[in-house]
């Protein structure tokens, strides 16, 4: 395979790459998160600005630290 071969390779990989990526970032699916998460840096710290996922995750963190209290006070 000839050096040539390999740059053009290269070049239709990272193209391929780029539009997925434009793909992703542009899809109407994740419209409502971006702008949600667009928003975050003016929210007051009120769960009401949060995603689902957002609220979910900061449930199990404190479900897990709830857990490792209990733990550690058994032992």
């Amino acid at each position: 395979m000839e050096i040539s071969n390999l740059r053009g390779l290269s070049v239709v990989f990272m193209f391929i790459a780029f539009a997925g990526v434009c793909w992703w970032a542009f899809a109407p699916s994740r419209k409502k998160r971006f702008e949600e998460d667009a928003n975050l840096p003016f929210a007051d710290g009120e769960d009401e600005n949060k995603s689902d996922a957002q609220k979910k995750d900061n449930q199990l963190h404190s479900a897990n630290a709830e857990n490792e209290e209990k733990r550690d006070e058994q032992q």
